[in-house]
């Protein structure tokens, strides 16, 4: 597997993200807090990490949900998967909400979300009158059933 190189600004006290596993797609972010933060049910928080990233042309980072945050808290990432852009250059923060019906409260260093490399291509319009017919046509949103 081909490794792309990306440079990192690492101003917290976490360890800069990593794979967990051989196999694993995406790198642990980590919250980077002053204090703990409480996500009151249905209520959302936008989470520091603390990292700056620049990535290569070409490529996006995008910020996903952790399965165990999910399912055993209620807390997920809005905006998923949030994208993050080869040009920006401001603090990675990731929008985390609670669809629980506890509090839950995040402390720094936490694992809060992860972060996967993806290729990027860019689309050119071709402007047209009509399109191509296809099987499936105009039918969406359940059109096959349930």
């Amino acid at each position: 597997m081909a490794e792309i190189l990306i440079k990192i600004v690492n101003k917290s006290s976490n360890q800069i993200p990593d794979y967990a596993t051989e196999g694993a797609a995406g790198m642990d972010l980590r919250a980077n807090l002053g204090e703990p933060v409480v996500i009151l049910p249905l209520k959302r928080s936008l989470i520091p990490t603390g990292l700056f990233l620049e990535i290569p042309a070409g490529f996006e980072g995008q910020v996903r949900p952790r399965s165990g945050l999910a399912l055993n808290y209620g807390v997920t990432c809005l905006n998923s998967p949030g994208t993050v852009d080869s040009d920006f250059r401001g603090e990675l923060k990731v929008i985390l909400v609670n669809i629980s019906d506890e509090p839950v409260t995040v402390k720094h260093g936490e694992r809060i979300a992860q972060l996967v490399l993806s290729k990027v291509e860019r689309a050119a319009w071709e402007v047209a009158e009509e399109l191509t017919t296809s099987t499936r046509g105009e039918g969406g949103f359940g059109h096959t059933g349930k």
